[in-house]
């Protein structure tokens, strides 16, 4: 399966929209993005995660590298709407207190 990314402005913040499955084979994809919004520094970079039906490690991975360089660069990575299966990977791993984890993309916008 593809994965779709997709970033725009949205006030402050950059909201990346992902779709698909995030796995070994669909990761450089997400990674190549990420890594030209977190390019900028001060980065508030929301991705939203509703349209993810799976993660593995990889993709695990790579939202918390890019979540450490955010913050590194002074700016912040949250997670927005992911789905039950992906929220439990979260949990399990304990990455839920890594992250900011939000409803929706406007809930962090304040839209």
């Amino acid at each position: 399966m593809e994965l779709k990314v997709t970033s725009r402005p949205q006030g402050d913040y950059v909201v990346m929209s992902v779709d698909g499955e995030i796995d070994l084979y669909t990761v450089p994809r997400l990674r190549s993005e990420l890594a030209k919004v977190l390019a900028a520094g001060e980065v508030r970079l929301v991705v939203d995660l509703s349209g993810v039906d799976f993660c593995d490690s990889t993709g695990v991975n790579v939202l918390l590298a890019a979540h450490r360089q955010a913050r590194d660069s002074g700016g912040q990575l949250e997670l927005a709407a992911p789905r039950p299966a992906i929220r439990k990977i979260l949990k399990v791993t304990g990455l839920e207190s890594v992250f900011t984890v939000i409803d929706s993309p406007p809930q962090a916008v304040g839209s």
